[in-house]
């Protein structure tokens, strides 16, 4: 396995791959991210994987300067995974305006609107922060594959986007969430909550597979589903953001003639902000 670090080294390291399947992660690495390696290694005998905490995705009071970063573990993860390269850029690296303070990035990814929505209401601008190093790695990396969790649903959808309107030659490949024993979907913020709002945070999880069962059951009333859950999540100790019925299609709000579904959420528990989805058929 090879560490790289420059952009000149990793283009230099590549220059003869013709197939390579790329998995971009910010680190801080748990079971789900090497399932996507695993994929990825399904896919092309090189396999990329980039560690690179994304300063332009993060507003101004996140969790930037306190994200959990764990280099020396992650390699140790994904040499036992067989990866071919890490590429650990700087932000010297990544942003080549950076002054030392200030990204300096003027030209950044507008995404669709629906980046506005769901986790983009609450976090504005994070989705071109996301798309714009996207596009960065894809241009450094030039990957055939990329293998993205479908956790990150909306962000899954807009990458998907971004590479048909941009006639990317880039295949994006989406993957089930891994999930701890309770339902709880794996995440690097996990490691923020508590013994006891682990014990607690599969209420989520549930809370969507109610809504999930009772569509499949025929109730239509999605407004209402929607509002139920997050007044019993809220009751539960949780501040809930959204609970939103969509088109897994298009991730537009979900009408009956939709059949193809997907339900997401986002509540905190604690400070701690979870986030989760499930999609379905009916």
């Amino acid at each position: 396995m090879q560490i790289i670090n420059t952009i000149a080294d990793l283009r230099s390291a590549l220059k003869n791959q013709e197939n390579i399947a790329f998995v971009p992660t910010m680190g801080n690495l748990h079971a789900g991210h090497i399932q996507l390696v695993e994929v990825a290694k399904q896919h092309a005998s090189c396999v990329v994987v980039s560690i690179f905490v994304n300063p332009l995705q993060f507003g101004p009071t996140e969790d930037l300067a306190s994200y959990p970063r764990t280099l020396e573990a992650d390699r140790k993860k994904l040499k036992a995974a067989d990866t071919s390269i890490v590429f650990t850029p700087t932000v010297e690296e990544m942003y080549a305006d950076f002054d030392g303070k200030n990204l300096n990035q003027t030209m950044t990814i507008i995404p669709p609107p629906i980046a506005n929505e769901l986790c983009g209401a609450a976090r504005p601008g994070h989705f071109a922060g996301v798309a714009t190093v996207v596009m960065k790695l894809f241009n450094m990396v030039q990957p055939s594959v990329a293998v993205f969790g479908q956790k990150d649903f909306q962000q899954l959808f807009i990458i998907k986007q971004m590479v048909k309107q941009f006639n990317l030659p880039v295949n994006i490949i989406g993957v089930d969430t891994v999930r701890e024993p309770g339902g709880l979907a794996m995440s690097s913020r996990n490691g923020y909550l508590t013994n006891a709002q682990r014990a607690t945070a599969s209420q989520l999880n549930r809370a969507l597979q109610g809504i999930v069962q009772s569509v499949k059951n025929g109730n239509r009333d999605y407004s209402q589903l929607e509002q139920q859950a997050k007044s019993t999540l809220n009751s539960q100790g949780w501040t809930s953001d959204y609970i939103s019925i969509r088109s897994s299609l298009t991730l537009l709000t979900a009408s009956n003639a939709d059949t193809d579904l997907v339900v997401l959420g986002s509540a905190k528990l604690g400070n701690t902000r979870l986030i989760d989805n499930l999609t379905f058929n009916i």
